[in-house]
């Protein structure tokens, strides 16, 4: 299993990812962090922060194959 460092670095790069080439998703990632949990001190374990990089993950793929001109 990746370690707590090694996914929040693939969550930084594919939010920037979005950010930079597919602004028009960036709506809707505030929508995804609601798969955190919002306890005033939650706990974030790996288990959870791979759910949230699998729907920032799936959500892009979903958007490129919908729009495949867009293309990486």
């Amino acid at each position: 299993m990746e370690t707590k460092k090694e996914i929040t670095e693939k969550i930084f790069k594919i939010t920037v990812l979005i950010q930079e080439k597919y602004p028009e998703l960036s709506d809707y990632l505030e929508e995804v962090q609601d798969t955190i949990p919002a306890m005033e001190h939650p706990e974030v374990d790996a288990g959870t922060l791979s759910k949230y990089y699998e729907t920032l993950d799936n959500m892009l793929k979903d958007y490129l194959l919908e729009h495949p001109e867009l293309g990486e």
